[in-house]
């Protein structure tokens, strides 16, 4: 009986819901409350969409309300685009009798694709607003996006759908050679700071050609996509030193994703690969950031490749991966890795000096530096590490041992820690017995150690590895080994402090 009288009751209320044709609505009286007075919409690259923005309304009122229009200021000319509670209105521009229930809200998303030609020829803002209703009603919410013009680079897509490729170390990598005499952007292999440049897929320097990166150039890379250097190829960066703290005459290779979310985001592209036989590469004043391996660099054809004043930040692999190759590296700053920081695998010979290799990864596998004169698989094959010298370093990071040394017998292993801050706690490592672990006692590869000591870094979350006066690492540099001036040009002091950075006073 109970369950009869309760389904003619639930029977009786759908008959009166369906005898309603709408709710009584009121028309909007200009009260409406914004999360956000103004979105701005970080810089985007000319012609290349946006993310998506959000804005919420609130209807406080205790009135079901109608807002009559929402609309874009521009039109249906505006570069903007909006849906309106998952309402594509018409074009995405404007929008009709949108309800807003009492005490309820609703969703704005907001996207743009604006071209250089669209902005504000003075400040490059491209500017709109959204208007909700009209007349003494309007409510306005401004929208600001800031348009960079850039040189787009990318393969060709041929009339079958598929896409160029390059046959670099007998795979098939969507890519293209750069053409220094390109019809549309002229030279390619020559990079200014007139602009900067979006790569799509790998860019290859041809053999025998040279590309160049002339100080404050900046490059931004898509999804799986980077610099090859082909064999008989060069790769030469032309930083200088910055004189303010915007770094206007750093070279600097990032992803694409210009958000503030993305700043930091690991993976965002490849690598910067010197592939083998590549010659005459040098590196100055480079900043590469959230990369899968920052620098991939194999078996060079016996010329050194020089990196100096260089940072490395944010790798899902490697900072720097060296195979068997020819290295000499000065002030060098890298910072979290999945894997490591710097790993010199397969041999080769290496020369770093004042050089920070930090690695605060959240992994318990990674390390700061990992040297080996062999290559994993299933028949390891050695070649011999001639040389791996660490002069006035710091190799330091969130994790008990942040230094590996794998060898096998029949290659040679030479290594060599001069005045280096090194972090590894021998009672807790299954190889403290080791031979090539026994810092204290072992001259031959380990010369004034200062062992398991905290450098005091500013800030490694936010990749400031600089360091003051209460440093472990202050003032324990030989004055043998001196690179005159630091990371950022400053002069370093006598005893030098250890590192790629002089100490000073930290600001907060």
């Amino acid at each position: 009986m109970r369950s009869i009288t309760l389904l003619f009751f639930i029977g009786i209320l759908l008959i009166l819901g369906s005898c309603r044709s709408d709710f009584e609505t009121f028309p909007s009286t200009g009260d409406l409350v914004f999360s956000k007075d103004t979105i701005y919409l970080d810089t985007v690259f000319t012609t290349i969409s946006s993310s998506t923005y959000n804005l919420k309304i609130y209807n406080r009122s205790k009135k079901d309300i109608n807002i009559p229009t929402i609309k874009l200021g521009k039109g249906l000319s505006s570069k903007y685009r909006i849906t309106v509670d998952g309402r594509q209105g018409t074009d995405g521009k404007i929008f009709n009798d949108v309800t807003l229930l009492a005490k309820d809200s609703l969703y704005i998303f907001i996207e743009t694709t604006a071209g250089i030609s669209d902005a504000n020829p003075t400040d490059f803002l491209y500017t709109d607003q959204i208007e909700f209703d009209s007349g003494e009603n309007l409510q306005k919410v401004e929208l600001v996006t800031l348009i960079q013009d850039a040189v787009f680079l990318y393969p060709k897509q041929f009339e079958d759908g598929t896409t160029e490729t390059l046959p670099i170390d007998e795979k098939e990598i969507k890519g293209f050679y750069l053409d220094e005499n390109d019809p549309i952007n002229g030279n390619e292999l020559h990079f200014t700071n007139k602009k900067p440049y979006v790569i799509y897929g790998y860019a290859a320097v041809p053999s025998g050609k040279t590309a160049v990166f002339d100080a404050g150039s900046k490059v931004y890379f898509h999804s799986d996509s980077g610099i090859i250097v082909d064999n008989a190829a060069s790769l030469k960066v032309n930083g200088t030193t910055s004189l303010t703290d915007k770094m206007e005459n750093e070279v600097v290779f990032e992803g694409d994703r210009l958000e503030p979310d993305f700043s930091d985001a690991p993976g965002q592209w490849g690598t910067i690969w010197l592939t083998e036989g590549s010659t005459n590469n040098s590196i100055n004043h480079l900043t590469i950031k959230n990369a899968t391996i920052g620098l991939f660099i194999e078996n060079n054809d016996g010329t050194i490749v020089n990196i100096k004043n260089t940072q490395v930040y944010n790798c899902t692999n490697y900072g720097i991966l060296a195979q068997n190759a020819l290295i000499n590296g000065e002030n060098l700053a890298i910072n979290k890795a999945g894997k490591a920081s710097l790993a010199c695998i397969y041999g080769g010979n290496y020369n770093f000096t004042h050089c920070t290799f930090n690695n605060n990864w959240n992994s318990a596998s990674q390390v700061a530096l990992s040297l080996s004169n062999f290559m994993l698989g299933a028949n390891p094959e050695a070649k011999n590490l001639t040389e791996a010298t660490f002069n006035n370093c710091i190799i330091h990071g969130s994790y008990a041992n942040e230094m590996v040394l794998n060898k096998k017998s029949d290659a040679q292993f030479n290594y060599k820690f001069n005045n280096c801050l090194l972090k590894f706690d021998v009672a807790s490592n299954s190889s403290s017995s080791n031979s090539d672990y026994q810092f204290e006692t072992d001259a031959t590869h380990y010369k004034n150690i200062i062992l398991n000591k905290n450098p005091g870094f500013q800030n490694i979350n936010a990749n400031k590895l600089n360091i003051d006066d209460t440093s472990a690492a202050f003032a324990k540099g030989n004055s043998d080994y001196l690179i005159p001036l630091d990371i950022l040009g400053n002069t370093r002091s006598l005893p030098p402090d250890l590192g790629a950075y002089q100490s000073k006073t930290f600001v907060k």
